[in-house]
């Protein structure tokens, strides 16, 4: 609901982050409100909001333990933000911090509020693991029981698999297919090849390892557990060592999906700051962008008719629908790696005026992009995707990018997800 007569503006003030670790390294023993509190304190002192009550903290984790229902909102409590700030947790699966800015930005154009965080974050290193089913019904009968022998027949019936742990499996329910494998499907459908996705994964690592040389990162992100950068950059990798590596989601010989060319279990977190123009200006903090339109889709992958990581293409052609703009007219391409082949898939398939009809209602293909703009300071497969962070990550690093180009005018995010979702934004100049 509106609250006055006009629709508003909404300015990426700045984002701030944790390096991006591999599992099972830096931050084997910290969990997601621990990495959570430090992205959002990071906000907090980069742009000295101690003590302020913002309208909203919108943040989530895709893996997340029982005891984190309210994860945002305890995290925040930690953040030195005014203790009657709330915090709502949302879960798009990997576009989550990017649907969360979303969620913000429209409360900020309608007038619910000035000012919000959005964030993410997620470690593969402490998952929740559970027991079976069956132990955990047993466990329910005896609780029912109304006398001793009722409460203790379950007990008797316990069996050695009762006990066997249950981890958190990384594959979809529709299809048992794992990303990796739903992927390896995509390749062979648009005829991606090996070649191909080993050099986006290269130049991932390239232009990340030059980023950080350069010093694009030094307000970005923040120090976390005694480390200062992302952990997955290779600054010795080429396309030749790349291309010695074996695929690991299809061992048939046709496989070409490798460690190389997929991103790594991830452990990180990002925060987002976006507000309206007044309270920036009144607090004298500079505006990076703008956020400008959003947009979410689904595609029917259980069935066979898409592929799973091909919401994207239909998300970024509505938008341009929305916005009256060309998928030409923009500065900087934020496009979400899952693996370098998604990209590659998402290409052909703009590029393809059979699939721009037939699947996009579209009367001609969207055509192509410039590679020369595409994800310039490095990708999820070099820098690493911690599932829900990795959307905030992205709107930070594009805000700078365009705050730093005085030509430039917009540019366009996107984020595949598990469950066959896609998540696209569009930022312009300040």
């Amino acid at each position: 609901m509106q609250v006055g007569s006009t629709t508003r503006r909404v300015a990426i003030i700045g984002g701030i982050r944790t390096p991006f670790a591999r599992s099972n390294t830096a931050y084997a023993s910290s969990d997601d409100q621990e990495l959570l509190i430090a992205s959002l304190r990071g906000i907090v002192d980069h742009f000295n909001l101690h003590g302020e009550r913002l309208g909203d903290v919108i943040a989530g984790a895709v893996i997340k333990h029982p005891k984190d229902y309210n994860l945002t909102r305890e995290s925040l409590l930690s953040s030195g933000l005014d203790p009657q700030t709330p915090g709502l947790d949302v879960q798009r699966a990997c576009g989550t911090s990017l649907e969360a800015a979303i969620l913000v930005a429209n409360k900020i154009a309608l007038g619910q509020i000035e000012a919000g965080i959005a964030a993410g974050v997620d470690t593969t290193s402490d998952p929740p693991i559970a027991y079976p089913r069956s132990f955990q019904q047993k466990l329910l009968q005896s609780a029912r029981g109304r006398s001793f022998g009722q409460r203790m027949r379950p007990w008797l019936s316990l069996r050695p698999r009762d006990f066997k742990p249950v981890l958190p499996a990384v594959v979809e329910p529709r299809t048992g297919l794992s990303m990796g494998q739903s992927c390896e499907l995509m390749v062979k459908t648009w005829n991606i090849s090996r070649e191909d996705q080993d050099r986006i994964a290269y130049d991932s690592h390239v232009k990340a390892a030059t980023a950080w040389r350069e010093g694009f990162y030094e307000d970005l992100v923040i120090p976390f557990r005694d480390l200062n950068t992302d952990n997955n950059v290779r600054t010795d990798t080429s396309v030749e060592r790349l291309g010695k590596l074996k695929a690991v989601y299809d061992f048939s010989g046709q496989g070409s999906l490798t460690a190389g060319n997929s991103t790594p279990l991830t452990d990180g977190s990002a925060a987002l700051l976006l507000a309206s123009e007044q309270w920036a200006a009144r607090r004298n903090l500079p505006i990076l962008a703008y956020i400008t339109a959003g947009k979410s889709w689904a595609v029917d992958f259980a069935s066979g008719k898409e592929g799973l990581l091909m919401a994207p293409a239909y998300a970024v052609a509505e938008i341009l629908k929305d916005t009256g703009l060309r998928l030409q007219d923009f500065d900087f391409y934020e496009i979400h790696e899952a693996f370098a082949a998604v990209p590659l898939c998402l290409f052909k398939a703009w590029e393809s005026a059979d699939y721009c009809r037939d699947r996009l209602g579209l009367s001609e293909a969207l055509g192509s992009i410039d590679y020369a703009k595409l994800n310039l300071k490095g990708g999820s497969v070099a820098i690493g995707h911690p599932f829900a962070a990795t959307g905030a990550r992205i709107l930070a690093t594009l805000a700078k990018q365009l705050s730093l180009a005085p030509q430039s005018k917009r540019g366009i995010a996107s984020a595949c997800t598990a469950g066959g979702m896609g998540v696209t934004a569009i930022l312009e100049r300040a």
